[in-house]
């Protein structure tokens, strides 16, 4: 029986993406500032638009909108 030469820690099923350190800042940004962490991502442009008018909407989809931004890439 040959033996892999790879790590089974590090495989990872197709779409399955590793989280770096920007990103966990983005999402801390974007709990404590939605639209802080939407810039971060995508600068200004009109999902930060958006984001600014969902969060004067209620903070809660503010948060909501900035973490799906920040995590569909």
């Amino acid at each position: 029986m040959a033996h892999s030469s790879e790590d089974p820690r590090e495989r990872r099923r197709p779409g399955q993406e590793e989280v770096s350190g920007r990103d966990i800042v983005r999402i801390v940004a974007a709990i404590l500032l939605p639209p802080l962490g939407v810039f971060l991502q995508v600068g200004l442009t009109a999902q930060f638009w958006i984001n600014i008018l969902l969060t004067l909407l209620g903070y809660v989809p503010g948060i909501v909108h900035a973490v799906w931004i920040i995590a569909r890439r």
